[in-house]
């Protein structure tokens, strides 16, 4: 019986050898493949790594101490945070950010979105004219659409002149100098800089959004605003996500339009968190002190980030 039974198993053993040793090379190819793939990938990790990874960890490692760039750093551990949490001046930069975020991502995805709920009712010509001219602020350098809004905003410029014009001498005002006009009047250009973006995106969004479920909704009865609720809305998911991840980023990021039309100012009106690192670091020689506002910056974009793409994927 043990022989009959290794001459019937020996012809199965021979066929499972047989493909593990066909199935070397093909593992072998494989394992190159993957070790090529990775070889082509090291130049630019190396180059992220260089540029990007470790000078983040250095920056993390400078907020614990205090340092003026030149001198002996001197070890601190958590007081150049505690400055940071308990500072007026600084927590106000970060309330200014905030308010950056309305201007710079909701108003401009509010707008994209509502225009994109006319246009799938109301067929537009010249549709790939129009995505180019909404797109051009993306385009401009932040100095020169500084240098233009701040001519806008002058107290010689076309918004007095045009409020002059109609009788309204009494709201003319110096928008860029006033405390109450300053935080506002820097957000609105960050709002016409990023509805061309949001704009974009959901035009590009909208027109993968199969048809019959707006010829559907429209056989059930769905008005204008139920149809945008039902058929657009969660077909724009993917753009809204990538549009807010963008436009928060930016407002939290935002440093060159700043600079270039109020300088923090008047007063600290319009001071945020990129202009105190830019102080801390090259003005008042507080390196330690700006790396901890950059870690914290940092930090906060990553969760507001995060919060949105898990928001968004749980809605899905």
């Amino acid at each position: 019986m043990s022989l009959g039974h290794r001459d019937v198993a020996a012809p199965e053993k021979r066929r499972v050898a047989g493909r593990a040793l066909r199935s070397r090379p093909a593992t072998r190819r494989a394992h190159r493949l993957r070790t090529t793939a990775w070889l082509y990938l090291l130049p630019g990790f190396a180059f992220y790594g260089a540029f990007s990874l470790w000078p983040l960890i250095e920056t993390f490692q400078y907020s614990f101490y205090k340092w003026d760039g030149i001198t002996a750093a001197k070890w601190v551990g958590l007081k150049n945070y505690i400055k940071i949490f308990t500072s007026e001046d600084a927590l106000s930069t970060f309330a200014h950010a905030f308010t950056f975020i309305l201007f710079y991502a909701a108003i401009p995805v509010v707008v994209g979105l509502v225009i994109v709920g006319v246009m799938t009712r109301v067929r537009i010509r010249l549709l790939g004219l129009l995505r180019t001219v909404l797109f051009i602020p993306q385009i401009l350098a932040m100095v020169v659409v500084a240098v233009a809004w701040r001519w806008i905003y002058a107290e010689s410029g076309p918004i007095n002149a045009a409020l002059e014009a109609i009788g309204l001498d009494s709201w003319t005002r110096a928008w860029l100098g006033d405390f109450k006009t300053a935080l506002p009047a820097v957000g609105l250009i960050g709002t016409w800089v990023m509805y061309g973006l949001c704009m974009v995106l959901f035009i590009g969004g909208s027109q993968k959004i199969p048809r019959d479920l707006y010829e559907a909704a429209k056989l059930d009865g769905a008005g204008p605003f139920q149809e945008f609720m039902a058929v657009t809305l969660p077909g724009l998911r993917g753009e809204i996500s990538v549009a807010l991840i963008l436009t928060v980023t930016a407002a939290l990021r935002n440093f060159d339009i700043v600079w270039n039309t109020t300088s923090g100012g008047p007063g600290n009106a319009t001071l945020i968190p990129s202009y105190l690192i830019f102080e801390g670091a090259f003005v008042t020689r507080q390196v330690g002190y700006a790396a901890a506002a950059s870690v914290v910056l940092t930090t906060l974009i990553l969760l507001l980030t995060g919060g949105i793409q898990a928001l968004l994927r749980q809605r899905k």
